[in-house]
């Protein structure tokens, strides 16, 4: 990530209104990057440090596309869309990563993500598919199983390479810790997780342009009906990559254009970060005004009495 003259500028806000009263403030900050790492738009600062979370997914699946996986187990690009997802465990959803592991031959009880409450199976789990893909690697280099999420692990070893070279620096400075489903996330600069995602929606890189293609035809694996990527991608028709992670993360890239955005709301709301994302989309004219407002139709107009408004913008450097 190249830094510019000043890389900060105002953060957003937004206002959870309650019969248009303020009744709620939440601060956001956003970072807008080019393929090149060089910062185009900023809202507070491009170098806050946040854990990625699920937002990493897409790039976990690098371990995947780059090692012949998907064609030794004859997988297809719903399969890999699933190991980039965020899903909500429903029948399509854990089917489908049911058939990662049933094509490379691996018991489900091999999963380590967690069961999720009320549900009957970690195939239910909404990493689950990530989990499957990670698995797949490791039977087909003949790999450890039961140690798959372990950092010394060789499939976690792979994806941390995968990500430093992406991002053109050591991969031992990386700072990392355990995603809430067992699996190594990493703490990166604002920046550079915009710089992530520009790079993969660049198509620059074969591997990350079957990502971008898994992902963009198969939205509804990757949240499922009503979720917030899904239903960007959807109304985008293959123009934008989005991908959601806990704790106000939301990314978004621009397909063809090698452009990227990375929000991060302070206070981990989700709500706050689908306001924020579709009220920058709109300003960069990412999306027209038709869909902004289907968009915020949904995700901004809360109940009845509760909207969200969101108040700033992203500023040039």
């Amino acid at each position: 990530m190249t830094r510019g003259k000043r890389t900060q500028a105002p953060r957003i806000e937004v206002h959870l209104l309650r019969e248009g009263i303020i009744e709620s403030v939440h601060q956001v900050e956003a970072t807008v990057c080019d393929d090149k790492g060089r910062l185009l738009l900023v809202a507070g600062s491009s170098e806050t440090n946040t854990f990625i979370r699920s937002a990493l997914k897409p790039f976990q699946a690098l371990a995947v596309t780059s090692t012949g996986t998907l064609e030794r187990f004859d997988l297809t690009d719903r399969d890999l869309a699933i190991m980039c997802s965020s899903h909500r465990g429903n029948i399509e959803q854990a089917r489908q990563v049911f058939n990662i592991l049933w094509r490379a031959d691996i018991d489900p009880s091999t999963l380590q993500c967690p069961v999720p409450e009320g549900a009957k199976s970690p195939l239910q789990h909404n990493c689950s598919g990530k989990h499957a893909g990670m698995l797949a690697v490791c039977k087909q280099r003949f790999w450890p199983l039961d140690t798959y999420l372990r950092r010394s692990n060789p499939i976690q070893q792979l994806i941390l390479s995968k990500i430093a070279e992406l991002l053109a620096m050591p991969g031992e400075e990386f700072i990392g810790a355990r995603d809430d489903c067992g699996a190594p996330t990493y703490s990166m600069q604002l920046g550079q997780i915009a710089h992530l995602y520009a790079m993969l929606a660049s198509g620059n890189s074969l591997d990350l342009e079957r990502i971008i293609r898994a992902m963009t035809y198969y939205p509804q694996m990757i949240a499922g009906d009503g979720g917030f990527d899904t239903e960007l991608m959807r109304a985008s028709e293959g123009q934008l990559v989005s991908k959601s992670g806990a704790e106000g993360v939301q990314c978004v890239g621009r397909i063809g254009e090698g452009m990227g955005l990375a929000i991060k709301v302070i206070d981990g709301s989700k709500r706050a970060k689908y306001a924020v994302a579709v009220h920058l989309l709109r300003q960069m004219g990412w999306i027209t005004p038709t869909i902004a407002e289907n968009l915020s139709e949904h995700f901004m107009n809360l109940t009845r009495y509760k909207r969200l408004e969101t108040v700033g913008e992203l500023s040039m450097l």
